[in-house]
């Protein structure tokens, strides 16, 4: 199953701020592939736009993706550790996270905005980054 923006929304909630995660090493709470893989994704993302906008590069929907890709799998890779994954959930957290992060970016810029590239300077970033996250803090 793809999540989409709420789901992953909700599973970055779950897994970043209600069972440990950085603010809290020690817990090694299990969380299912599903999960770790919609949190990642939405974490990612952010960390992909707040990138992005900050270098201000247009880029084609593939390389952008591509990117995507690489700042999600970072995110599963963090949890995999803090969360306790054996490698076998891990593989396919990394690989749910990825599809979930593209399906978000089609959501947003191709379907949502229809957008020709990724170009920071002309579209906005997804509404679930603008004004912070959550009154969290983090971004």
């Amino acid at each position: 199953m793809v999540f989409g923006w709420g789901e992953s929304q909700d599973a970055h909630d779950q897994v970043y701020n209600q069972g440990g995660g950085y603010d809290n090493p020690d817990n090694q709470a299990k969380f299912s592939h599903e999960l770790v893989a919609g949190g990642a994704a939405f974490e990612g993302f952010k960390l992909y736009e707040d990138h992005q906008r900050k270098e201000g590069n247009v880029v084609n929907h593939a390389f952008a993706k591509e990117l995507l890709a690489g700042f999600v799998g970072g995110e599963v890779d963090k949890l995999a550790e803090t969360k306790g994954m054996n490698a076998y959930d891990r593989e396919r957290a990394h690989h749910q996270a990825k599809e979930n992060s593209s399906h978000m970016y089609d959501e947003h810029y191709v379907r949502g905005q229809n957008a020709d590239q990724y170009d920071p300077n002309q579209y906005d970033a997804p509404q679930q980054f603008q004004g912070g996250y959550g009154g969290q803090g983090r971004y």
